[in-house]
């Protein structure tokens, strides 16, 4: 029977499959719900005659193998025929070929992008990891460069990064072209970014297209000529302009009309706009008022060597285009050049259809325009778009402005923007994922003009306050898009637009010395609407999404930011949970700083919160908070003192909670939790540790998604995880470290969504699940940056361990290698790493390697074990002392009882050590069974091999090793 055909989206959903990823991953990346992923994956599984999701896996991974696709080049399909230049093409190919970055330079409409394009095409061969095509033309500053390149892409932020970073990362080890096109008009942003790119990927190049070199180390510059007019009617420029014009008559020109035809071409120096205008024209006019009409435009010319300018010839064609359209199509090109991007009918008819034009008009001049090649018409989803060449809007720009209608278009425009973003906020998940084209796509057909009216809006007094109202808007979407970077300048320019510095010019109180809450802000200047109080809630909420973002510098500027604002406001209780919360920052959030602040200025912020405090519910949470973080150090910080009393610790937490239910805030409650999770972490209470992150994770199931409860919930998760490790439960742990991987905020960054997830798993002895994460995870800490992190040195460590209870030595030597970049070498040496270096250890039958690997008594070390690893580390080392000899074995054994009671795998480890000190292999094969309930595969099947060897008079501590498969 022949496999029933499988649809597109499945096809999508199954190569998703291939790459291991969660069905919330797979939803999120093709913007539908998690119901519909689980839907197609049971009918592939159904198609493909398969009996799990494992198995659908593999086959994707098996498909794609056999397919060996190349990406394809991601390039736009010209509309009409690429006509001679084979000259020009074959040296700018060979220059590319011998250089790194390369930049076509000429004027506007000589033909520099459809060249890029051609040899783009034509050179995709020579690139196994894709040609993009970048357009910059709509890019509304320098800072967007790097967010252009990266939509085009694929690529979204990783937290600690910002976007630039993450494309440089993404492309470190790819063969790939850039073609960017348009990159006059941010020069500046292109160049350094170009050059920080180019320095950090060695195999990727880069072909631009400008009006100006870019001045960067690695550039060649391909000067664009105009179309060669050599041979007259057999020139280039006269095939371009005959094939234009038989596309546009339907019959070509008679070929005696060739001559005619070359000095049109000559009058228009062989400029490729200038000739696809002209043609345009041959149907009306045909070559005698081609000729005539030209002459009197060109007469405007006179007065210098026309080579020096040839932007001359393109402006004369544009001038006397414009000159023979009829008024109303006249003010309708104008007006269209408001538009970024391409649009429809509709939006034009909203933004341009004002007197003299109604809809009727806009809708028939919009075709009008096209036939005459001012306006190209393509269709899409949602019907015909239209959209000008660049020199083209550029020049409708002009003329705009010349007719006095720019503030009025451009007013309409911004309304049109902001009605566009409103509906897009409103739509509930279910319309986003059932809305025709989905709303991702529909935010980025909208996000350049958005941009664009908020730039125009942003410096005109009498807008600002729709232009704050659009910047609070754009930053909403942009966090629903993920695109934190943005969120947060948008939150920042919202506060500028609201407010700006202190009347008197000075800081207040909890502001930076010499900084402002706008000292990030895009748009600066006087408000004209909004208030302090605006800014400061802008500002605490951009606080949130650089959370988001593991940014704790910006968290700590912004909420100090915020606290000024509130101040000037006349909010000192606002501005007290304001600095309260920079000082809870420092101390919880410390290892995502690059810089962190002096303790004694945290202490000051804490003082100058006492002070402002109205004693409210909302503030003494707050300060209690900051009390528990920076007096008791209950997060375990770097700038911690050692000499911390836990219980006074724990006491400073559990009145931190007690005070934030009181305030009603479960996301104060979250963080007050996670304060007494750590204290109670460090006062060696593992159980008590885990039931509060369990408290967090059920606090906020409910709670909408805002960046405060998505920055809690994945923190909250990723706790309750890692706590649940510490208890041995492994099965909760794996759960929630699955809800971490699913969650929105971690969908880009797979090393941390996955990480406590490979812990479990490890533990658990799942090692096909380890195996294929560790894959993903190390891709996606490449990808990052490799940065160092408290849940990234167990994750590689744990897969480390894996590979090395399978025999595989180099791959357990290379994943070594990247725990010494992704952890701290502390916590490694006597924490998680001595926990698996002993498990592999003791695998291999080395237990007096094993046991000195675990030397030193958890007290002496206990900042690094008696959080998430003081269980197993208190397990293995018994296990270590009985199988290595130690003759206080028993005596370590006994004492570890009271440590480990609850925890159901490290019980079963001493039971199983109490069975192999006492010789009862009877006893030792009983703990299979109490691993098994626990979830755990590995260390059942090792009971029953020690049971084995201990049966077969084997010698303690020469179990013998062996490679591990099918746990």
């Amino acid at each position: 029977m022949p496999t029933p055909a499988i649809s597109p989206r499945e096809a999508d959903v199954l190569a998703l499959l291939g790459e291991h990823l969660s069905n919330a991953e797979i939803a999120a990346r093709l913007f539908i719900s998690v119901r519909t992923v689980e839907s197609h994956t049971s009918s592939l599984l159904r198609k493909l005659a398969l009996p799990d999701r494992r198995a659908l896996s593999r086959r994707a991974v098996e498909l794609a193998r056999a397919a060996r696709p190349r990406p394809a080049p991601a390039l736009p399909a010209p509309l009409t025929v690429f006509v001679g230049r084979e000259r020009e093409r074959a040296a700018l190919a060979a220059l590319l070929a011998d250089h790194r970055q390369v930049t076509a330079v000429g004027p506007g409409g000589v033909g520099k992008t459809r060249l890029a394009l051609a040899v783009a095409a034509e050179a995709a061969g020579g690139f196994a990891d894709g040609v993009w095509f970048v357009d910059l033309a709509p890019v509304t500053g320098p800072d967007r460069v790097a967010a252009a390149v990266a939509a085009v892409l694929g690529v979204g932020e990783q937290p600690g990064q910002g976007l630039e970073e993450a494309v440089r990362a993404a492309l470190s080890e790819r063969r790939a072209l850039l073609v960017l096109d348009n990159c006059e008009q941010v020069r500046e942003g292109v160049a350094p970014f170009l050059e920080r790119l180019l320095a950090a990927c060695p195999e990727v190049r880069v072909l631009a297209t400008s009006r100006a070199r870019l001045l960067v180390p690695f550039e060649r510059v391909f000067p664009v000529p105009p179309l060669s007019r050599d041979g007259g009617g057999s020139s280039e420029a006269v095939a371009l302009f005959v094939e234009r014009a038989t596309a546009a008559a339907g019959a070509a020109p008679d070929p005696a009309l060739r001559d005619g035809i070359a000095a049109v071409c000559e009058r228009l120096d062989g400029m490729a706009l200038a000739i696809e205008l002209a043609a345009a024209r041959w149907p009306t006019l045909g070559l005698d008022g081609l000729r005539a009409g030209l002459s009197d435009q060109l007469r405007i010319l006179a007065g210098g060597p026309r080579a020096d300018d040839r932007h001359r010839s393109v402006r004369a064609v544009l001038d006397w285009s414009h000159e023979l359209l009829e008024p109303a199509d006249r003010a309708l090109l104008r007006r269209v050049s408001a538009f970024v991007l391409p649009f429809t009918a509709g939006a034009a008819v909203t933004v341009a259809g004002f007197a003299p034009l109604d809809a009727g008009a806009v809708a028939d001049g919009l075709g009008r325009l096209a036939e005459q090649s001012l306006l190209t018409a393509a269709p899409s989803a949602h019907g015909t778009r239209y959209r000008a060449l660049e020199t083209i809007r550029q020049y409708g720009a002009e003329r705009l402005d010349g007719a006095g209608e720019s503030a009025r278009v451009r007013g309409r425009h911004l309304d049109w923007c902001l009605s566009g973003a409103d509906g897009l906020a409103r739509a509930t998940d279910e319309e986003r994922q059932l809305r025709e084209g989905g709303w991702q796509a529909g935010f980025d057909a909208l996000a350049e003009e958005l941009r664009t009216a908020l730039a125009w809006a942003a410096e005109r007094p009498e807008r600002r306050p729709d232009a704050r109202r659009l910047a609070l808007g754009l930053a909403g979407l942009a966090f629903d898009r993920h695109l934190l970077g943005e969120a947060q300048q948008r939150l920042e320019q919202a506060a500028a637009l609201a407010d700006d510095s202190p009347s008197d010019g000075r800081p207040s109180d909890g502001r930076p010395s010499g900084s402002s809450p706008n000292d990030s802000c895009p748009n600066g200047g006087s408000p004209a609407e909004g208030s302090p109080a605006d800014a400061a809630a802008a500002l605490r909420e951009a606080a949130r999404v650089a959370g988001c973002r593991r940014l704790g510098d910006d968290m700590y500027r912004l909420h100090r930011a915020a606290g000024a604002a509130a101040l000037d406001a006349g909010d000192p209780a606002g501005a007290a949970r304001d600095l309260a919360a920079a000082a809870t920052v420092a101390h919880r959030f410390s290892s995502t700083f690059a810089r962190l602040p002096a303790a004694a200025e945290v202490t000051a912020l804490l003082a100058r919160a006492r002070e402002l405090s109205d004693g409210s519910p909302a503030a003494s949470a707050a300060l209690a908070l900051a009390e528990a973080a920076v007096l008791a150090d209950a997060y375990g910080s770097v700038q911690g003192s050692p000499d911390n009393t836990a219980r006074e610790t724990v006491g400073y937490a559990e009145r931190a909670v007690d005070l934030a239910r009181r305030a009603g805030d479960p996301v104060a409650e979250s963080a007050a939790l996670d304060a007494l999770s750590g204290a109670h972490s460090w006062a060696g209470e593992p159980f008590e540790a885990a039931g509060a992150a369990r408290r967090r994770v059920e606090l906020l199931a409910l709670a909408p998604r805002t960046p405060a409860t998505a920055h809690e919930r994945a923190d909250a998760l990723a706790m309750a995880a890692a706590t649940a490790i510490g208890v041995g439960e492994l099965d909760r742990a794996r759960h929630w470290g699955r809800q971490l991987a699913e969650h929105p905020l971690t969908a880009e960054v797979g090393h941390h969504a996955t990480s406590w997830l490979l812990v479990a798993d490890a533990f658990a002895g799942q090692e096909e699940e380890v195996l294929a994460g560790g894959a993903r995870f190390l891709r996606a800490w490449e990808q990052g940056g490799r940065p160092r992190s408290f849940s990234l040195g167990p994750a590689a460590a744990a897969v480390a361990m894996v590979h090395g209870l399978r025999g595989d030595d180099g791959a357990r030597a290379s994943w070594l290698a990247v725990v010494g970049r992704a952890g701290t070498e502390e916590e490694h040496r006597h924490g998680y790493g001595a926990v698996f270096d002993a498990t592999v250890l003791l695998h291999r039958g080395e237990a007096g390697a094993a046991l000195e690997r675990l030397s030193p008594a958890p007290e002496q070390v206990w900042k690094w074990v008696s959080w998430v690893w003081l269980h197993w580390y208190t397990a293995v080392r018994v296990e270590a002392s009985v199988l290595g000899g130690h003759p206080e074995a028993r005596e370590r054994l006994a004492g570890a009882r009271a440590t480990v009671a609850g925890n159901p795998v490290a019980v079963a480890q001493l039971d199983r050590a109490q069975a192999l000190l006492d010789g009862d292999p009877a006893r030792v094969r009983a703990t299979a069974a109490a691993f098994a309930a626990a979830g755990c595969r590995y260390q059942s099947a090792r009971s029953l091999r020690l049971a084995d060897a201990a049966g077969d008079g084997g010698e303690r501590g020469r179990e013998p090793g062996r490679r591990l498969s099918g746990w």
